[in-house]
């Protein structure tokens, strides 16, 4: 499967560029993952490789299909210069192999914790997965190979966190964008709540 991880790799650098920095981190059972950061003025991108070079399978089947299933990659954004984010790329790396830790599937809607701050300082500890297609769009693969999809992750506060388990993802991202909240300002404060 690194022909899919090199197809991926090529994605990312036509949407973002050249990466300036990455890392590499390996769990105990499972493949590797890389952190790429790519820097787009006062934006940082955080992005994935290695979470696609197998399907994400049904935690319920008995069987994993070892081609059949949807492969994602996961992309953070956050502006550069307010804090500490570049440790932000163990956590992302723990969120890129719970489908392979877990038997998980990372979808659009799910939320994602770490159990510590995304990086030191954070007001954050999970991530709402959100919808693909915007900053990096879907990779095909051949068939039966279903597309990669680069997935945004979005910070949580604890109280967003919880608030969306109540009310969905869709209500919490309708909440952030009649605040007008900065999503990518790793700072930032709970959105109101009441």
């Amino acid at each position: 499967m690194s022909d899919v991880l090199a197809l991926v790799e090529a994605r990312l650098r036509t949407a973002l560029g050249e990466p300036d920095a990455r890392a590499a981190i390996t769990f105990l059972g499972t493949d590797r993952i890389e952190v790429l950061r790519f820097v787009d003025g006062d934006v940082l991108r955080y992005a994935t490789l290695g979470m696609s070079a197998q399907p994400m399978a049904d935690p319920t089947a008995a069987v994993a299909d070892p081609l059949r299933g949807p492969r994602a990659e996961l992309v953070l954004s956050v502006r550069a210069g307010r804090a500490d984010t570049d440790k932000v790329l163990r956590p992302l790396a723990v969120l890129a192999a719970s489908p392979q830790v877990e038997g998980v599937i990372v979808a659009p809607g799910a939320s994602l914790d770490v159990g510590e701050p995304l990086w030191p300082g954070a007001p954050f500890s999970s991530v709402l997965v959100s919808a693909p297609g915007g900053l990096v769009g879907d990779l095909e693969l051949d068939e039966p190979l279903e597309p990669v999809r680069f997935l945004p992750l979005l910070p949580m506060t604890p109280n967003e966190a919880a608030w969306k388990r109540v009310h969905g993802a869709e209500a919490l991202e309708g909440r952030w964008l009649q605040q007008g909240t900065d999503l990518r300002d790793p700072l930032r404060r709970s959105v109101p709540l009441d």
